[in-house]
Parts: structure tokens; C-alpha cells; sequence
């Protein structure tokens, strides 16, 4: 009886044993399917992207080399295209101050003054685009490329009323930005800015790259310094002091805009900026290219002005919109086309004109002897006027 005893136990010792071997292997085969899919998951589902410390050196790696390989996209690779046509300018400009101690004499003291700003190459010749803000007025023009080769740059010409310069340097071969169509701009597109923001291209001969995306179109920001900043593009892409003149390009490298103007509530961007729609500066620089600056010699013989809501009850106007006719000069290019005082000037070209600033742009981007169609509201009934823009020399 002993004896069986004895076996029972060494038997039910040995079971006991080999059940918890097995059931120890069994759980460590099904933890490492579940640590191995785990990884394959992580893989799969995140591209990679999330590391984590039970990872094997060689998975580790692997997903390394995919960080590596999903880091390069249509933005870095539009980034690695565009940089070279990207250009520091430095310029210097002679200023005139008068001295506030000359008491008994009107002095006049003149001193020069540097500054710096962005432009971007738009032929393989050397012509470069900037602000006519950066540019202007410069007595000298420097010009940095991204190997570092620096050109002293002559100023072809510029515009002060669309803000726009055209530069050439001497040199060809060179790479240049591709123009896109701002009409065909969405807003919610993906916008690159490029430039010199602070004269931090003169540290390592590269531009300053942010990226955003267009937040609104046809802006009228209004008249600032003499300049019409009407029909803008917003964008949320950092621009800052110092990026005027460089370009805003599209997600395949088209120049979209050039950076102008930034929103601000003090020294610095609060994330707002503003660029001139490249099928506004593709009309300009054509004439500057050719004549050095834009004509317009023309004359309408109308003054005008906003409408307000005085304005809008006493002529028992429905709205504020548009611009109202206080004078026609006669045998003015007005007076031959029939409007009259009291008109409201409500579209140009299909435009709609929102006050004086809108109409005053509307007529920069015409030309002498352009033939408008213009939208004219009387006794509240809407018509259409031709109106043939000549000029005040003939």
C-alpha cells in the first residue's frame, strides 16, 4: 500500500511538472506571434512611423530606412527644385532728412541707407523679380545666388503703383521659375514661400523656406505708400520682413504670387501675408521689360466717390456698392460715352467695384486706348457704357 502511494505521488509530481513546461512553451510561442504581428501592424497601418523600444535591431532599421524613404514628398521635392531660382538682394539707397537742429537754415542732409529683400529668377538670361519696395529707389543692386556667386544687378524698371521691379544681372544658363495662372488658384491649395527673411540668406547662400496654404483670394488691402494692394492673395505660409519679393509657388513649383505685404499688429508676422497674383505681374513686367516703366497717360474726365449710407439714402441707393459720379469734365472720354453725374459705377469688365480704391486698380491694369464695359446704375436701373480710354496728350 506504501508503495502505491508513493508511485501515485511521483507520478502526479511529474505530470504536474511537464504540464507547466508545456503550458510555459505554449503562452512564449503565442506572445512572440503576438509581439511579431504587433510589428507587422505597426508597419503596415503607420508606414513605419512609430518606433518602439521592443522593436529588434533589424526591424528597427527597417523602419528607419521607411522614415527616410516618406520623408521626401511633392513639398520637399518642389522645395529641392525651386531653391536655386531663389535670390538675396542687397541693396543701397540714397535718403534725404532734414536736420532738426538747423533752426535758422532749411538743411537738408542726405545719407545712404541699406536694405535687403528677396527677388526669384524668371529667365535663364538674368532677369530677376522683385518689389518695387525692395528695389526701387536703389542706387546699388546686389545679387546673391545660392552657390554664393554674387552680380551687381541694373534695374531694368519698376512700378510703384503695382509694387512690382524687374532686375537683370549678366550671366545665362541660369535656372528660372515656371509662371502658373492665379485665376486657377484653390483656396485650400498647398503655397510654398521662398525668400530672404532678415538677410538670413547671406548666411549659408540659401533661402528661407515656410509652407502653408492660400487662405483667401482677391483681397483689396487698399492704397498704402502710394502703392494698390487690391486683389490679393492671403496666404498663412511665414512671411516676414526681408521675404518681399520672392515667390509664392504652388505644391509642383509654379510661381503663383510674389510675397509683398505682411498683416501685423506690431514688428513682426502674426501668420497673415500677401502676395501679387502672377497674371498681375505678368502684364507688367512685359511693359517694363520693353519700356522701363507702365504707361498709363490715359484719362476718363470722372471724379468719383464711395458710396456710404448718407450717400446710399439720399439717392435712394438699395446698397453701398460701387462708386458714384460727382463730376464729368467735358468732352471727356466720360461725356462722350453718356455717363453722368449721379451714375453708379457698379462693374469694370465684369469686375464688381466695392469703392474708390477698387475702381482706381481696375484702371492700373488698363491701358490708353482700351475700350472698358462698364456696369452703370441710374434711377436705379442697371445699363452698359463703352468707355475708350485716350490719352490726355492728344
Amino acid at each position: 500500500m506504501k508503495n502505491i502511494k508513493i508511485i501515485f505521488l511521483s507520478s502526479f509530481f511529474t505530470i504536474l511538472i511537464l504540464s507547466i513546461v508545456f503550458a510555459y512553451f505554449y503562452y512564449q510561442g503565442q506572445n512572440d506571434d503576438q509581439v511579431s504581428n504587433s510589428i507587422d501592424t505597426t508597419l503596415t497601418t503607420n508606414n513605419g512611423l512609430e518606433e518602439s523600444s521592443i522593436l529588434p535591431v533589424n526591424l528597427r532599421n527597417n523602419v528607419n530606412a521607411a522614415i527616410t524613404n516618406n520623408r521626401e514628398n511633392i513639398i520637399t521635392n518642389t522645395v529641392k527644385n525651386v531653391s536655386p531660382t531663389i535670390v538675396g538682394i542687397n541693396v543701397t539707397e540714397t535718403r534725404y532728412f532734414r536736420d532738426p537742429y538747423s533752426f535758422f537754415f532749411n538743411r537738408i542732409t542726405e545719407r545712404e541707407i541699406g536694405g535687403s529683400g528677396s527677388g526669384a529668377l524668371i529667365s535663364s538670361d538674368g532677369y530677376i523679380l522683385t518689389n518695387d519696395h525692395v528695389a526701387g529707389n536703389a542706387n546699388k543692386i546686389i545679387v546673391t545666388m545660392t552657390d554664393g556667386t554674387e552680380y551687381e544687378a541694373k534695374l531694368v524698371g519698376t512700378d510703384k503703383s503695382s509694387d512690382i521691379a524687374l532686375l537683370k544681372i549678366d550671366a545665362t544658363n541660369l535656372p528660372y521659375l515656371r509662371f502658373g495662372n492665379s485665376e486657377d488658384i484653390l483656396i485650400g491649395e498647398w503655397a510654398i514661400a521662398l525668400g530672404n527673411p532678415f538677410g538670413l540668406f547671406e548666411l549659408n547662400d540659401q533661402p528661407t523656406v515656410t509652407v502653408g496654404v492660400i487662405s483667401a483670394l482677391g483681397m483689396n488691402l487698399g492704397v498704402i505708400k502710394e502703392r494698390y494692394y487690391i486683389n490679393m492673395i492671403q496666404t498663412d505660409a511665414s512671411i516676414n520682413s526681408g521675404n518681399s519679393g520672392g515667390p509664392l509657388v504652388n505644391g509642383i513649383g509654379e510661381m503663383i504670387g510674389m510675397n509683398t505685404i505682411i498683416w501685423t499688429e506690431g514688428a513682426g508676422s502674426v501668420g497673415v501675408g500677401f502676395a501679387i497674383p502672377i497674371n498681375t505681374i505678368r502684364n507688367i513686367i512685359k511693359e517694363l521689360k520693353e519700356h522701363g516703366k507702365v504707361n498709363r497717360d490715359f484719362w476718363t474726365g470722372i471724379s468719383i466717390h464711395s458710396i456710404d449710407a448718407g450717400i446710399a439714402k439720399y439717392y435712394n441707393l438699395k446698397n453701398t456698392s460701387g462708386v458714384i459720379v460727382t463730376k464729368v469734365e467735358s468732352n471727356s472720354p466720360a461725356a462722350k460715352s453718356g455717363i453722368q453725374v449721379g451714375d453708379v459705377i457698379l462693374e469694370i469688365n465684369g469686375s464688381k467695384i466695392n469703392n474708390e480704391d477698387t475702381i482706381v486698380y481696375l484702371l492700373h491694369q488698363a491701358r490708353t486706348n482700351d475700350t472698358l464695359k462698364l456696369k452703370i446704375q441710374r434711377n436705379n436701373k442697371p445699363f452698359f457704357v463703352n468707355l475708350k480710354l485716350e490719352s490726355k496728350y492728344d
